[in-house]
């Protein structure tokens, strides 16, 4: 029965002219040989009979390697052709999905803090750092051998004072020449290396920038006063009349030093002016070349790969052009016994018109520098001056034109007196001022200021440190303050507050090996440097690190709210919180007498006991403490931690006590920041 089955099919194939493949028939036309249908016969039709059964067609089903034809037979079934629609759009709505979560993540994601916001800052005068080649001054190689203490700090960013070449008159802050290394420090090549050493240790590089005036070594001095080319009006000369062996100035003018900021010139016979010292001829910047020379200037450095400069002096840049007389601040003094800088209002002089134009054209040319993703190119400048706080908050720019990053704030030097209410009303001063949206800075020692344990008291070092290290914004420290090292009490000694860095109780502090240096070391070596103190947990320099660290660590402190809590003679307190967390950090710092206060009765929902997380006492780290009975001993700081459901700068009570540069919120179930609390 097979065998006649089998025989039927293959003549039924053979009249439907198919060929068997294998199980599967494909009408398709043989070759011309087997086709050719004029030298052979056509065979004979012949009839089968097949049984019902056999005549039907066998189910089939998906297999591998089916050809396109079965294939697409299947994939239009509508169980096939839905859940292949129901995966494509899945696959589409995820795609939407994480992108728009990814906008959503960026759009609410507070920015980023940068290099130089999250990091304190350390200023170092290069020639009372460390010796390396035994000739009792400071060098570039002498802070590449010390920048492991820089890294022990948990600093990450070191500005350097002027380095260069220059006669070293008032302390290099005249250039000699831009573009080089005055020998003292080094080399270029030993700038390299250190530059280098810096960037490997992942720390940033800040230089200082004088462009108000230069050294009278200067070539471009040099040939201004030949009246050379282009260089004639590279600074400001004027006619001025001899008389009797003596020189009549244009004007009443009286440079920052004392008397009159005009000096005459035998070679060309005219007057030039000088802001400060008569070796500090000050440049012409109404003239285009000048500031073009500056750009360059700039655009060297930040080639060689430095982070950013300090621009200083900068509100002397334009004189006024008419030379008018300056006001008298006593009018009834005799004009020719004018001498002090202070007997005049400098209205012509300083803070021209123009003057933040050159400023932010600097900044233009460092952006050109910055777009490279973690190399932005950071620009601080000096403020205006002691009094006038809108003046130097002009330096931060405006919303849609960019200046400084911020001008460096010295409010907490220039206080007259030290309590809890002058320590309140200078941070006071700057927060209230600074522009919305801005970031501020703070300082406690340069090396224009005598030193904190000079200036106020050994007994305050740590209190300001722990007051520096805790306030919103950029902590700049001055080297040796981390140590509590002292101004030097000598009759050599002119620059009292730059006394070489006292590393350890040896001979000459460890600063040089040589016999000698620059300037005298303080007595106090053998028990004020850094080795001995490191080994002391109570030591300031122990605190200091310990404050960066809490510093870095902890979101409130280092970028969360400040709202002052309560000010008096003694105290001064205040609050870092961040909205999402309720862990609050509070500071009670002493710049006065032994005080006690209860500052339940202050802030409602504080609770009843916090913990001391920091003291200026190491023994009492760690402690409880009742926030109704607050003691402090003069000098004595507490950073106290305590939880809370209730913020300080939610409550109604501290409204306009409060500040935030960077706002931000926490998010405890996805770990990260946003902007919208």
């Amino acid at each position: 029965m097979v065998e006649e089955e089998t025989k039927s099919l293959s003549m039924e194939l053979s009249e439907k002219r198919g060929v068997e493949n294998n199980g599967f028939v494909q009408n398709e036309a043989l070759d011309d040989k087997e086709t050719d249908t004029s030298s052979q016969e056509m065979p004979k039709t012949c009839t089968v009979d097949v049984a019902p059964a056999a005549a039907e067609e066998p189910v089939l089903k998906p297999y591998a390697g089916m050809p396109k034809e079965v294939l697409l037979k299947f994939s239009s079934q509508a169980r096939y052709r839905v859940t292949r629609e129901i995966l494509f759009w899945l696959v589409i709505a995820a795609a939407v999905v994480l992108v728009g979560a990814t906008i959503a993540i960026i759009a609410l994601s507070p920015k980023c803090l940068d290099w130089w916001q999250a990091s304190p800052i350390y200023q170092i005068y290069p020639r009372s750092f460390k010796d390396s080649n035994m000739d009792g001054n400071g060098d570039l190689k002498g802070i590449q051998e010390k920048l492991d203490h820089i890294a022990y700090l948990n600093i990450k960013t070191i500005w350097i004072t002027s380095f260069y070449k220059s006669p070293l008159k008032d302390l290099g802050y005249g250039a000699e020449d831009f573009y080089d290394i005055d020998p003292m420090f080094g080399s270029m090549k030993d700038f390299e290396n250190l530059l280098a050493a810096i960037h490997d240790r992942g720390l940033k590089l800040i230089m200082d920038l004088i462009p108000n005036h230069t050294s009278d070594k200067h070539r471009w001095f040099q040939l201004s006063r030949n009246r050379t080319g282009k260089y004639t009006d590279y600074y400001i000369w004027r006619d001025c009349t001899q008389a009797a062996g003596a020189v009549a100035p244009p004007n009443n003018w009286v440079s920052v030093f004392g008397n009159s900021s005009w000096q005459f010139d035998d070679v060309r016979k005219q007057c030039y002016y000088h802001q400060f010292g008569k070796e500090q001829p000050d440049l012409n910047f109404h003239n285009l070349a000048v500031q073009q020379e500056i750009h360059d200037i700039i655009k060297f450095w930040l080639g060689k790969g430095i982070d950013g400069f300090s621009f200083s002096a900068v509100k002397f840049l334009l004189e006024a052009t008419h030379l008018r007389d300056e006001p008298q601040v006593n009018k009834s003094q005799n004009p020719e016994s004018i001498t002090a800088y202070s007997q005049l209002y400098h209205d012509y002089t300083t803070t021209q018109v123009g003057m933040h134009d050159i400023i932010r054209s600097f900044r233009q040319t460092m952006n050109q520098f910055s777009s490279e993703p973690g190399r932005y190119r950071f620009m601080g400048s000096d403020g205006d001056g002691k009094e006038d706080i809108e003046a130097t908050m002009m330096y931060y720019g405006t919303t849609f034109i960019q200046e400084a990053d911020f001008p460096f704030n010295f409010n907490l030097i220039n206080m007259k007196n030290l309590s809890g209410n002058s320590i309140s009303e200078a941070v006071n001063l700057w927060m209230k001022n600074m522009p919305a949206g801005k970031w501020p800075n703070w300082a406690v020692g340069s090396p224009n200021a005598a030193r904190i344990s000079s200036r106020i008291g050994k007994e305050y070092v740590n209190v300001m440190n722990m007051l520096l290290l805790t306030l919103p914004g950029t902590p700049v420290t001055y080297y040796g303050e981390e140590i509590g090292m002292e101004n030097i009490a000598s009759e050599n000694a002119t620059f009292p507050e730059k006394s070489p860095m006292q590393w350890d109780g040896r001979v000459n502090a460890g600063f040089t090996e040589g016999n000698s240096s620059w300037l005298p070391l303080h007595s106090d070596y053998h028990s004020v440097n850094v080795e001995i103190q490191m080994t002391w947990s109570n030591s300031t320099l122990n605190l200091y690190k310990e404050l960066t660290s809490l510093r870095n660590n902890e979101l409130p402190i280092h970028r969360g709210w400040m709202c002052y809590i309560w000010n008096d003679s003694n105290v001064f307190v205040y609050v870092r919180e961040l909205d999402g967390l309720d862990r609050v950090f509070m500071m009670v710092l002493n710049f006065g007498q032994q005080s006690t206060i209860d500052l339940k009765a202050i802030v409602p929902n504080l609770p009843s006991e916090a913990v001391i997380r920091l003291s200026t006492n190491f023994s009492n780290v760690g402690k409880a403490i009742n926030t109704e009975l607050i003691k402090t001993e003069t000098g004595e700081g507490l950073v106290l931690e305590y939880k809370t459901a209730k913020p300080v700068h939610t409550m109604e009570a501290f409204e306009g006590n409060c500040f935030v540069a960077e706002k931000a919120c926490y998010s405890s179930a996805f770990n990260l920041l946003y902007v919208n609390c």
